[in-house]
This record gives C-alpha cells, structure tokens and sequence, in this order.
C-alpha cells in the first residue's frame, strides 16, 4: 500500500513542478476521499499530508499554497477528526506522537502570510482538545504554534499559544518579550517581562513563570551593565535587585510571596508598589485574579444600587443585620388588581 501511495504523490509533485497545481489539488482530493470512504484513514492521512506538503512548498504562485492549506485542513476534519485519533499523552503513545508530529511538520511549511494557516492551527488544536486528554489542547501544539508565530514576530498571537505549551515554551516566550520591549522605552522592562509571567501565574504554572523571569532579567542584565544590578541571596531564596526598574523587582518579590503562600507579603506589595502599578494601568485585573487563586484573597464583587433597591422593595428589605428580628423568609409581594379604578 505504501508504494502505490508513494507514486500516487510522485505523480502529483511531478504536476505540481509544472505549474499544474489546480489539477493536483484535485486529483488529490479525490483519491483521499476515495480511501475515507473505505476507512483507510492511514492511506488517506499520507495522501493528504504528502500533498499538502508539495503545494505549499510551491508558495503562493496561482493559489498553490492555498490549495495546500486546504488539503492540510482535510486532514484534520475528514481524517483525524472522523477515524477519532486519540492522544493520550503518554510515553507510550508512539501513534499519537508520530500523527502529532506529521501535523507540525505540515505546519511549519505554510508561508507566514497563507490565510489558511490560522484555520488549520484552529482545526489541529480543536482535534487535541476533542482528542486529548486537556480541554485546551496538547501542549506540544501550542508550543509547535505559538514558536511558528514568535519566528513570525507575532507576538499577540504567539502569547496566547505558548502560555499553554510545553516545559520549552518559558524560554521561547521570555525571549519574544525581551526582543519586543528592545523596540520600546527602557522603562517598559516590567510591562514586558509582566507578559512572559502572569500568564503562566493566571494558568498555575509557576515553574514556567520563574523560569521566563529569569530568562528575561538575565537578558536584561547582560544588555544593559549601567541598571547596576544586584544578586541578592538568602537561606531560602536569590533575587536579581533592579534599583532602577522598581516594577520588575515587584514581580520578583511577587513569585517569592506566593512560593511562601503569603497572603500578607503580597497584600504589602501591592500597597508598597500601588503608585507604580497604578501608573501601568493595566495589572489590576491579572493581580485581583492572582491574590484571589494563590492567596484566597476574595475579589470584591461590587453591588448594582439600583438592583440592591429594587431587591429590597421587593423582597421586604430584610434586616441585613442577621439578628433575631431578622424576617427568615422574604415578603410575598402581592400581584396588583386586574383593573383599577380611580375614586
């Protein structure tokens, strides 16, 4: 079976070589509709893939990659999503790898500025996350994603990924963030090194949150002699002192609060650091969400008065004393008259 498979692609690079892409895009989808129809799910992946790859090698001259793009994307729907591969996700799992690496391996051959790409990342994601055994899909993937867009230099979209990747990704994504904040102000250090951290904090991962800290402030170290950095050691714990970047030091401290699991550290950094982050702007709602799951700390959740009004009207205005006065059970509020009449 795999010899005919071969020349079956043999014949079809051959088209493509001459311009013919039209024609082998085709003539490709009809034999692998052939062979999902027969269940051969394995011949079908192999024609797909081997076809797809072709096309897109030959970039985007008359829709090649295009064409490309979409048998890519029928792999994933037709084949992967309907013979239901699974990932388990163990070391054991040699099929789920080898049907991982044949999709990345596709991926990495699409021209950056392809429009199919972000469908088939979305396709390829959704079949690890049906699949597999994590809702937000197999990290692999994510991290094969998100590193395709830091190569891109599109960070937007390589955060979202890399933050859900592998044990690689930390580094992967502290590099991007570095390189970002070199276009900006040197004052910006903290706002960038912030977007390599809170993420994998927001999602528990806190060995990737130390590790992209240290990655970048190493970075930022080494660049930049004149910040007069200080290693400062302890029993417990090394810190990296920026007297300079106060903000990045409040990060640091921030990851050695919650190693300690210390409600009161943290609620006196963000009261030592209130001016700083309130100038940033933007941190309050990441460092309600992180006090709240790694130091119980509840975020308030602030009342409607109109609705508190209307609630108490309604419903009697209990006494909101909770004493022994207090109504156990909420006033009937009676229906008003079908008709009213004026006296």
């Amino acid at each position: 079976m795999s010899s005919r498979i071969d020349k079956v692609i043999a014949r079809q690079r051959e088209k493509i070589a001459d311009g013919a892409y039209y024609e082998a895009h085709q003539q490709l989808r009809v034999i692998a509709v052939r062979y999902i129809k027969q269940s051969n799910y394995d011949a079908a992946a192999e024609i797909l893939a081997g076809g797809a790859k072709e096309l897109l090698k030959a970039g985007s001259q008359q829709g090649a990659s295009a064409s490309g793009g979409d048998l890519a994307i029928m792999l994933v729907l037709e084949v992967y999503n309907k013979a239901e591969w699974e990932i388990s996700g163990g070391n054991d799992d040699a099929e789920g790898r080898a049907r991982k690496k044949r999709l990345i391996e596709l991926l990495r051959e699409f021209p950056s500025d392809e429009p199919t790409r972000k469908r088939f990342i979305q396709e390829m994601i959704g079949w690890s996350a049906k699949f597999g055994p994590l809702e937000r899909g197999d990290p692999d993937l994510h991290h094969a994603v998100g590193s395709v867009y830091a190569e891109d230099n599109e960070p937007y979209d390589a955060e979202k990924h890399l933050t859900l990747g592998t044990s690689e990704s930390a580094e992967t994504l502290a590099k991007l963030e570095y390189e970002w904040y070199t276009s900006d102000e040197p004052h910006t250090a903290a706002i960038y090194a912030s977007r390599a951290v809170f993420p994998y904090l927001l999602t528990g991962n806190i060995r990737s949150a130390n590790k992209a800290l240290l990655i970048f402030t190493s970075r930022l170290a080494a660049a930049n002699p004149q910040l007069g950095v200080q290693d400062v050691s302890s029993a417990s714990s090394d810190a990296r002192v920026f007297p300079a970047l106060p903000l990045v030091n409040f990060i640091s401290m921030l990851l050695l609060a919650i190693q300690r699991g210390s409600a009161d550290l943290f609620r006196q950094l963000t009261a030592h650091y209130a001016t700083q982050i309130r100038e940033v702007g933007i941190w309050d709602d990441a460092l309600a969400q992180i006090g709240e799951q790694y130091f119980a700390i509840k975020i308030p959740r602030q009342g409607n008065p109109l609705m508190d009004m209307m609630s108490g009207m309604l419903f009697g205005g209990q006494n909101k004393t909770g004493g022994r006065g207090a109504s156990r059970t909420a006033k009937k509020v009676e229906a008003p008259p079908s008709s009213m009449e004026l006296d």
